[in-house]
């Protein structure tokens, strides 16, 4: 299949800072962008050519935006299904209804990790508290509960430490069924980026180790500092998982370190990723261009890394209070998403801190933090 042309159209379902950074590529590799969203003023609507405000199952209102884009992603993977099993048959959807209806529901999620080679923690499915019950004797304490859809930065899970955690649990989570996990006591968190093209070309960056606050993604490392050998699984395991769900496009991949060196798959993004914003400056393409390229048929770019990087997540009056000083600092670029109310939890824009490579791997973890 040929690639688009330059000025073609790309639909992107979601309006937020994912929708926004992807029209922004789109703009720098020759296309437009057309963001579809229910809400009006949304981050991707400000710098897109054009903009559809509608529900996501308005079918005439998605037939009109089929009938003026040339190809359909989206930027977050809670879209209904149902979305695009009206687009499909109107426009190439990329990646596709597999990978949405993958990751939209955890215990898919957890059974296609295991079916592309995958290892996971173990987990079950609970739809009664009977179940639950016996999922804990199963599986043990602690552990984690958490729905199986629509759950992000922490919302929809709850952990599980002692018997007396049980009851609250399932009648605070909702909706059901929901899916137990075993609690696994890692040692980092990784994540690694692929990218797939059409005609199965897959690139993948180094993987980055991410730290968190209050769930909600803080720092990432690039590259994580763990062994060569760790590295290269957990770009193996982001590899395999875009082979297996046939993706075109850029996903990915969340992984538990544990102590001994095994790594465990956590979730699933099929699309770009907060983990990896430090391609926006630490490499030549990065993963919004990556994911631009993969949906228009073009060849994959260079997921090489020319720097090493740190970035930092900007969430709320926090966050935005750090803006001056990070504007002030000629080795930090500054990513804003265009929203208006600084809200608690709220990721508002993201700083990447570049240094020389092999700068992550030498110098002090905290001299690192504390110029940053």
């Amino acid at each position: 299949m040929s690639p688009l042309p330059p000025n073609s159209t790309i639909g992107i379902l979601g309006g937020g800072q994912l929708g926004r950074m992807s029209a922004l590529a789109a703009a720098e590799l020759g296309f437009r962008a057309h963001i579809y969203a229910p809400g009006d003023g949304e981050p991707g609507m400000q710098v897109a050519a054009a903009r559809t405000v509608a529900a996501y199952e308005d079918e005439a209102a998605l037939a009109r935006f089929a009938a003026a884009v040339d190809v359909v992603t989206f930027e977050f993977e809670n879209v209904p299904a149902r979305t695009l099993e009206i687009l499909s048959p109107l426009k190439p959807c990329r990646p596709g209804p597999k990978a949405l209806a993958v990751c939209q529901d955890r215990l898919q999620e957890k059974a296609f990790f295991g079916e592309a080679g995958v290892p996971v923690a173990p987990w079950a499915a609970v739809t009664t508290e009977a179940e639950l019950h016996a999922a804990v004797a199963r599986i043990g304490l602690p552990a984690v509960l958490k729905t199986t859809r629509l759950g992000y930065d922490g919302r929809g899970q709850a952990v599980l430490r002692d018997a007396a955690d049980i009851a609250p649990a399932w009648e605070r989570l909702s909706p059901r069924p929901l899916i137990l996990e075993a609690f696994v006591p890692f040692a980092q968190e990784l994540s690694a980026i692929a990218a797939r093209g059409l005609d199965g070309e897959t690139a993948v960056y180094d993987a980055v180790e991410n730290r968190h606050t209050h769930h909600i993604l803080d720092l990432s490392f690039a590259p994580a500092r763990v062994p060569p050998a760790v590295a290269e699984a957990a770009r193996g395991h982001a590899a395999r998982v875009a082979a297996a769900l046939e993706l075109v496009g850029v996903l990915a991949v969340e992984l538990f370190l544990l102590p001994d060196g095994t790594l465990l798959g956590n979730e699933i993004a099929p699309r770009p990723h907060n983990s990896g914003h430090w391609t926006q400056d630490a490499c030549q393409s990065s993963q919004f261009h990556q994911h631009v390229r993969a949906v228009a048929g073009l060849p994959l770019g260079s997921t090489q890394r020319h720097s090493d990087c740190i970035m930092r997540n900007l969430v709320g009056p926090a966050g935005m209070a750090q803006l001056p000083r990070f504007l002030a600092e000629s080795e930090v670029s500054v990513h804003l998403y265009g929203k208006a109310e600084a809200r608690e939890g709220r990721k508002m824009g993201h700083a990447n801190r570049l240094f020389p490579l092999q700068t992550l791997a030498s110098e002090a973890e905290a001299l690192l933090l504390s110029r940053l």
